[in-house]
């Protein structure tokens, strides 16, 4: 846990002793692969690039090694300093390859086992995960030929990024575009960056707001910007778990590689939830769940009128307590309880009386983890005992959850 200087504590997500090796085709889409590798940098990797001779008329090999600070490597017989043959050497290092941008020539000669330059023989000499990013136009890569061989690698173990539609650098719109460097990030970071010790796990967490109409036009809600869930199905993604993130309607960008199931209301929650829930290992009930609905909702947009108006409120039907009592032997089950007075002795009557875990309790009063926020300030709450987090960011309190849960599972 560090500190960033403004007193926020920070589980950081970083590439920290982690080599990647980018295998840099001859695309147009080779520059954007200079971004990727900056990213990678800044997180701390070890980045070797790897170009072809073709790659070098799209993007000089310098920018590369400006980026790496490492050299940027074309030819298949460069040494270093100790004279192991290079690519032997990167390939024994390396966790990660990643070919973007990879053109079918380049995905032919690896589906053929042809290795004749520095990329393709670091390719083959390579244990570890093996991911392609096509890049061309539309028509070579619906090309039979093409799809046949992005099979064959697939069945070899290499994993196949499906490029993006838009348009090309060759006039057409069409599938052939390679993602945006932060998309190719995603998928190193999901592969590299954390120990996977929730591989095998399902999780379900829940987050944002519901929304309870009243008629065709309102409808009541609360201010949860759904960011605190979404931190936790993104680390729990990152750390190996097979994640469903059933959310109400937000603006938070929901996380990679995770099964979104989006609904609206408090009902709707719970019957999504409640499908889902026996086969689920651990349940983290982020969400901001309406406590009440409207009794009666009206069919046409309710009119202004001169005297005030009352609306009749009733239940919405309780998921966590649902939960807690139909709870299956060994499934974990946390929530959350937001607070603005008497924040401990309120979530342990709740932990208590809903047969929870372990709930995450915040207080809105306190500076940082208000709603919307980008940090939080949790007190994590089990029968024996309290463990307060402080101020962190909410992805570094999601990963201090999810710390704190596995070690309760083991």
């Amino acid at each position: 846990m560090t500190d960033n200087g403004n007193g926020i504590q920070m589980k950081e997500i970083t590439l920290v002793n982690k080599t990647v090796l980018l295998g840099v085709s001859g695309s147009i889409a080779a520059y954007k692969t200079a971004s990727l590798a900056s990213a990678l940098k800044k997180l701390g990797a070890d980045v070797h690039v790897l170009m072809t001779r073709n790659a070098c008329n799209f993007i000089n090999p310098i920018t590369f090694e400006t980026l790496t600070g490492n050299k940027c490597l074309v030819d298949t017989f460069d040494r270093n300093f100790e004279f192991s043959v290079e690519h032997v050497s990167l390939a024994a290092k390396a966790d990660i390859v990643m070919i973007a941008p990879a053109t079918a020539n380049v995905i032919g000669k690896i589906a053929g086992g042809i290795a004749d330059d520095m990329l393709t023989t670091t390719v083959m000499a390579c244990r570890c995960c093996k991911y392609i990013s096509p890049a061309m136009n539309t028509n070579m890569f619906e090309n039979p030929i093409v799809q046949d061989n992005l099979k064959k690698l697939e069945g070899y173990g290499y994993r196949i990024i499906q490029p993006a539609t838009g348009y090309l650098a060759c006039g057409d719109t069409g599938k052939g575009k390679m993602p945006e460097p932060e998309i190719l990030l995603k998928y190193i970071l999901r592969e590299i960056a954390c120990t996977k010790d929730l591989a095998g796990k399902k999780i379900l967490v829940t987050a944002g707001p519901t929304q309870e109409a009243i008629d065709p036009v309102r409808y009541i809600t609360n201010h949860s910007s759904g960011k605190m869930g979404y931190a936790i199905a993104e680390a729990a993604m990152l750390r190996g778990a097979c994640v469903t993130l059933v959310s109400g309607q937000t603006a938070t960008e929901p996380p990679m590689f995770v099964d979104v199931v989006p609904v609206v209301s408090a009902q709707d929650m719970y019957e999504e939830v409640i499908k889902r829930s026996d086969e689920m290992d651990i349940i983290i009930k982020a969400a901001a769940v309406a406590d009440y609905r409207p009794l009666n909702v009206a069919q046409e947009k309710m009119k202004k009128k001169d005297d005030d108006l009352s609306i009749a409120l009733e239940r919405t039907t309780d998921i966590l307590k649902y939960l807690g009592e139909h709870k299956r032997q060994g499934q974990f089950l946390c929530g959350f309880s937001m607070e603005t007075e008497n924040m401990i002795e309120n979530s342990r009557a709740k932990l208590e009386k809903k047969n929870l875990d372990m709930i995450a309790a915040n207080n809105l009063r306190v500076e940082g983890a208000g709603f919307k926020g980008d940090t939080n300030v949790l007190t994590l709450i089990t029968k024996d005992g309290e463990k307060e987090l402080g101020l962190m960011s909410k992805l570094s309190a999601a990963m201090e959850l999810l710390d704190n849960i596995a070690d309760r599972m083991a």
